[in-house]
């Protein structure tokens, strides 16, 4: 289905042309504003860039109205864009003394542009039911993320203004979004048309649209926001109760993906009294013979939550909209609201690996790649028996260090707890005992398991075979964790 954009194509095309000879780009403005400045600005903080940015030439006009919010003179604006364009879509706005942004136009990467409202920090008053969400930590978030390989069909689901979609287009062959919102799909096709993008765009609720289709790879930066079911802003609320539209969203995958396919998304959870949060979270793909990999990055009490998202769209000012919220959570046992990452494949296993954890740590940026191998690594480790792990040479780690906890005694120190940490990748940090320790900073790829092990038989006096025997189930730990790596896997990705 073709929704239009704000702009006809060829009005699109003059609007891109006029953006790229200003050098209005992620390049083009870090350059102009230097790292710094440009990192105040993600804070926004834009006094360094201001007073990097008063030459009154096209770039410095773009920076000043689209980034720091500024009214600029007529004279520097009407040079750099078509102004009955800008007006006419909202883009620019009249003010006085000149013109400032009506909407959001953020350069993404050197030859795309996301369009979306302003933010609510650039609005009056509370946000409007259709609200149009721009780049946010969100969606930096799940695109960080996301695995990069290339696939045949990608779908988006809940584009918005088209952030995922855009990074889609640069690894799939054909990209799908759906939205509820007609509005956020004419910012959408207007994202596409200005970044020279081609998407199949579909209006319509969640994965409704695109029933009994087949997809690669769903991403989805979804109406997760959990509550009693009131929809009041499309943008954040699903119009179910609690963590409904996740659960669904993950029923709805099993039909959607192609053999192989993957889905990632953000959710939030419900950590409900007398119940693990965990098996919750994993229910959504029970039967389903998915691997599953949940990583919860942050967990809120019940207050922090309904006072982060009614300030998010400016209504912080309702105290009975807070309260029935509230209401709503101490009826239903909720103590936390979790917020994370969930990705599974769909690869058909009759007992899929489930991992539903809380990584505490800062992650990789991208976090894309370390998804990807730990899956890649599920694929490694499934069935293998305890000879194959046996005779499988290992690598440590590179990056790895030991951290050590000791006593003061009458002997002297006395080590109590002794910790891996990883430097790189997740940053994962594994407590060991003496002869894992050494299991580990022996790998080095020259010798199979078993060698290794019966060396550490002989060093510690144990019966032969007896580390053997126990080897399996650390070992798989150790792989699944990064901390060893087997060496026919070393090169890959």
């Amino acid at each position: 289905m073709t929704h239009e954009a704000l702009l006809p194509p060829d009005r699109l095309a003059a609007l891109r042309e006029a953006l790229t000879r200003a050098d209005f780009t992620s390049a083009g403005i870090a350059a102009r504003l230097g790292p710094d400045a440009t990192a105040a600005t993600r804070r926004n903080d834009f006094r360094a860039a201001l007073r990097k940015t008063g030459s009154g030439d096209a770039l410095d006009t773009l920076i000043r109205i689209f980034i720091a919010g500024q009214t600029e003179p007529r004279a520097a604006v009407e040079p750099t864009l078509d102004i009955a364009d800008a007006i006419g879509i909202g883009l620019l706005v009249e003010a006085e003394g000149g013109y400032t942004a009506g909407l959001d136009l953020e350069p993404y990467g050197d030859d795309a542009w996301i369009v979306a409202d302003l933010p609510a920090e650039r609005q009056a008053g509370p946000l409007p039911m259709d609200h149009v969400l721009g780049v946010g930590a969100a969606s930096d978030t799940l695109a960080n993320a996301i695995i990069r390989d290339p696939v045949g069909r990608a779908l988006d689901v809940g584009t918005g203004c088209g952030v995922q979609a855009v990074r889609l287009s640069q690894h799939a062959t054909h990209v799908t979004a759906t939205d509820l919102s007609q509005r956020a799909l004419r910012f959408a096709a207007t994202t596409a048309g200005l970044s020279n993008l081609s998407w199949d765009l579909r209006q319509g609720d969640m994965t409704k649209p695109v029933q009994g289709e087949k997809f690669d790879l769903i991403v989805s930066n979804p109406p997760f926001v959990a509550g009693p079911g009131v929809a009041t802003h499309t943008y954040r609320d699903s119009g179910r109760p609690g963590d409904a539209i996740c659960a669904e969203l993950a029923d709805a995958s099993r039909n959607l993906l192609t053999d192989g396919g993957t889905i990632q998304f953000l959710a939030n959870w419900l950590h409900i009294a007398g119940e693990d949060w965990a098996d919750r979270v994993a229910g959504w793909f029970a039967g389903s013979g998915m691997d599953l990999w949940v990583v919860q990055r942050e967990v809120s009490d019940p207050m922090s939550y309904v006072d982060m998202w009614l300030t998010d769209a400016a209504e912080d000012a309702d105290p009975q909209r807070a309260a029935a919220w509230l209401d709503w959570f101490d009826a239903h046992k909720v103590e936390a609201i979790g917020f994370g990452l969930v990705t599974a494949k769909n690869n058909h296993q009759t007992h899929p690996a489930v991992r539903v954890e809380t990584l505490r740590q800062p992650v990789a940026h991208p976090f894309g790649p370390e998804v990807a191998k730990w899956f890649d690594r599920q694929d490694w480790l499934r069935d293998k028996t305890l000879d194959e792990l046996l005779d499988t040479r290992y690598r440590a780690a590179a990056g790895l260090r030991l951290q050590q906890d000791a006593g003061w005694t009458a002997d002297g120190w006395e080590v109590e707890a002794q910790n891996l940490v990883q430097t790189a990748g997740l940053g994962w940090t594994e407590e060991v005992d003496p002869v894992t320790l050494a299991l580990v900073s022996g790998a080095d790829g020259a010798v199979n398991l078993r060698d290794q092990l019966i060396v550490l038989e002989a060093a510690y006096d144990v019966a032969p075979g007896t580390l053997s025997a126990s080897a399996g189930l650390i070992v798989s730990h150790l792989v699944e964790r990064a901390f060893l790596i087997p060496v026919e896997m070393a090169d890959q990705r």
